[in-house]
């Protein structure tokens, strides 16, 4: 049985399949959850549909599971069950597929630490004969909106010094109004310098200047414990250390939706 689902504030369906036969289902209308594919009797099917009603709705569950003569493993359906759980509404852009004692699970989720738990969730909930197949991955939308924020800019500072210039306060307070939209996101602030100097002067340099940035953001609203600072000194060039404009490129601050 394939399921897929839109949750009303997704631009793309999630997509949830689970069956021991697999079928082909249309997509659903924005903000539906689509059931289809074979189950092996009318109990298992209304089980299914009960649940997903449960969840997100009776009025957004669209009905196209069919009761046909499939095997199923024993307790097969107490593992859709355990399966079929709020978490899921997590994923977007996804696919949830349980076909026999095979589960796989696709599409996009915040971060790095909600992806391990869903995974490790549903395999807790399996007994050993299962096979969890774990293709979520992490969203990439909310470090759109950083990056198109920042815009490329480099975050100024006085000359050797974590004190920022008026020009480097204006694009933060441009960062500050597009991290409130990000939901209480975490976010690592990553300081770099050019070559030029000592590389400990450097490294204790970037991590002064992220620190300083963490402050600034910290003192105007965003949420101090939703932000770490890291200095990496010259470690990462982006551009070459052999002219004045790549040495410019190179003093820059980072801003990386933590996974």
């Amino acid at each position: 049985m394939m399921l897929k689902m839109l949750p009303l504030l997704l631009a793309f369906p999630l997509a949830l399949a689970a069956g021991t036969v697999h079928a082909q289902a249309a997509a659903p209308e924005p903000g539906q959850v689509l059931a289809a594919g074979t189950v092996p009797d009318e109990a298992t099917r209304a089980a299914v549909l009960a649940r997903l009603r449960e969840i997100y709705g009776a009025d957004r569950v669209v009905d196209q599971i069919a009761v046909g003569q499939v095997a199923t493993p024993a307790n097969w359906n107490d593992y859709v069950q355990k399966l079929l759980t709020p978490e899921l509404k997590q994923i977007s852009r996804g696919q949830l597929k349980i076909d026999g004692t095979t589960v796989s699970l696709r599409g996009e989720v915040a971060n790095e630490a909600r992806r391990q738990k869903i995974a490790s969730d549903v395999a807790t909930s399996l007994n050993p004969t299962y096979t969890v197949n774990n293709g979520l991955r992490v969203s990439s939308a909310d470090q759109g909106i950083l990056d198109s924020t920042l815009a490329n800019r480099t975050v100024e500072f006085e000359v050797g010094k974590a004190t920022l210039t008026p020009a480097g306060r204006a694009i933060l307070d441009e960062m500050l109004r597009a991290m409130q939209k990000l939901r209480q996101r975490k976010i690592e602030i990553i300081g770099h310098t050019d070559n030029q100097g000592l590389r400990t002067t450097n490294q204790g340099l970037s991590q002064a200047r992220a620190e300083a940035v963490k402050a600034y953001l910290a003192a105007n609203g965003i949420n101090g414990d939703l932000l770490t600072a890291t200095g990496q000194g010259a470690d990462r060039p982006i551009a070459s250390n052999d002219t004045v404009e790549g040495r410019a490129r190179n003093r820059r601050i980072e801003f990386r939706i933590a996974q």
